[in-house]
């Protein structure tokens, strides 16, 4: 193993804690896939209970809310469990919303079949989405700062991406599993995606549980970060509040920002691409056809990505834009996967102020309606949104030692604007269209490109190893 290496899982004891941050990268994994499934229920619910975009965007509401309303008491009990504790806490709230779906989907049941209101039905769904929501809370509070804290902390925002890469992995299997399940046809062509959304859920509750024994028994110390700006001792002139350093309060607003951008962009996909994209002839759905009739198993998964429509042209159906989302899942992992060994070499904030650039010129390429060039930036963005969520957080909680977990707490209840920005990009969509709506996460990434290149004088540091004074 290469000194490098060694540095980046040698704890400050000496101990090698590889097999730990492989476990936890675990947790970004879960959340991964659970946030893709979000991400293309949307449409599920304007088709299956009549909702407009600004209605639909109930679901990143309830979702984010949970973000939200468990921030604080996770970053508490955080302190108070440490790691192990704080993650068992919250793997077992993400089953509990899981097997709460079984109920929902008994609930809409009872809505199909005039039992009770529609509205009733999503109110079940949006419980279940919530307290999953909180569980993953929980994860986010403690895991990211804690992979921070793995090894050199050089290296933290290498390793916070690095475990980031397996959230990227499950964003890519998320829309796969929604497809399935959420959008759904039996042999006469009608839905069934109200009766089959709770499997997903309910296999994460299963596999949730045998996650919080493996941790049970699993080696987590309880590692505290560097405390570059001695708010743990009583140095004179020392501030013992995280809200005295602008890097921190910058990094809570450019995080609901980013976040808000991300859950916009994310949750009207399908919505974009079921309706932007110029008209494709019918021969590419003939081709798919025939190209599935000999793939065996897959043929299922490959058939009804088209919807034809009068006049002899294709548009991408539902089923198929779900699918295409694991593509842009897979630009978001490219993006982590390559910024990670881009952050061991740059600047994590320069390179956050460059990747937020970038989007805002794709966005407004995309609201400029350009034809393909426009639907090709769509999927730019999820390359240079990657980077973004975990290098924000390590430049949020850099050198705030114990004080660390508190931060983060904050920096994970600013998910909060991915709970804002899709019901007003849903807004902006439903009175001009889908395009124009990307001109909301415009102004969102401006901000981060704005922090992203002004954090050094913020945090009085040349780098997130570097602190050039205390003042």
């Amino acid at each position: 193993m290469s000194p490098e290496k060694k540095r980046l899982f040698i704890g400050p004891d000496g101990a090698n804690l590889v097999f730990t941050f492989i476990l936890v990268s675990s947790l970004f994994f879960l959340w991964g896939v659970c946030n893709g499934m979000i991400d293309v229920m949307d449409k599920h619910f304007q088709e299956e209970l009549n909702l407009n975009k600004a209605q639909s965007a109930w679901v990143q509401f309830a979702h984010y809310l949970g973000y939200f309303l468990m921030a604080m008491p996770a970053g508490w009990l955080a302190v108070k469990l440490g790691y192990k504790g704080g993650i068992i806490a919250g793997l077992l709230l993400v089953a509990v919303g899981g097997f709460w779906f079984i109920p929902a989907t008994h609930i809409s049941d009872l809505a199909h079949g005039g039992g009770v209101s529609p509205t009733m039905a999503f109110v079940g769904f949006l419980v279940g989405v919530c307290v999953i929501a909180t569980g993953l809370t929980f994860l986010e509070t403690i895991a990211n700062p804690y992979t921070t804290v793995l090894g050199d902390p050089q290296y933290g925002a290498t390793r916070i991406n690095l475990a980031q890469s397996c959230n990227g992995v499950g964003w890519i299997l998320g829309p796969i599993i929604g497809s399935m399940y959420f959008y759904s046809k039996d042999l006469a062509g009608r839905s069934t995606g109200s009766q089959t959304l709770y499997i997903p859920y309910a296999a994460i509750g299963c596999v949730v549980v045998v996650l919080a024994a493996v941790f049970f028994f699993a080696r987590v110390p309880d590692i505290k970060a560097p405390d570059d700006y001695h708010l743990d001792d009583s140095t004179p002139g020392a501030s013992h509040s995280i809200w005295s350093h602008p890097h921190f309060v910058m990094a809570v607003v450019a995080q609901f920002l980013y976040v808000a951008a991300q859950a916009g962009i994310f949750s009207f996909f399908i919505n974009y691409m079921t309706t932007e994209p110029p008209a494709m002839p019918v021969s590419w759905g003939a081709g798919m056809t025939g190209f599935a009739a000999h793939m065996g198993p897959l043929q299922d998964w490959l058939g009804g990505w088209f919807d034809t429509h009068q006049g002899g042209f294709l548009s991408l159906s539902n089923k198929g834009a779900s699918n295409l989302a694991s593509v842009g899942s897979m630009c978001f992992l490219l993006g982590r996967a390559s910024g990670a060994f881009l952050l061991k070499r740059f600047s994590a904030h320069k390179m956050v102020g460059i990747y937020a650039l970038m989007n805002v010129v794709t966005t407004i390429l995309v609201f400029c309606k350009l034809g393909w060039l426009s639907v090709i930036c769509v999927f730019l963005t999820y390359f240079f949104m990657s980077i973004m969520f975990p290098t924000i957080f390590a430049l949020g909680i850099f050198g705030l030692g114990a004080r660390a977990k508190k931060a983060s707490s904050f920096i994970v209840m600013a998910i909060m604007g991915g709970a804002v920005l899709p019901k007003l990009m849903g807004a902006v969509a439903d009175k001009y269209d889908m395009s124009r709506g990307f001109i909301v996460p415009t102004f969102c990434f401006a901000f981060v490109a704005f922090y992203g290149f002004t954090w050094s004088r913020f945090s009085k540091a040349d780098s997130l190893h570097s602190v050039r004074s205390h003042a």
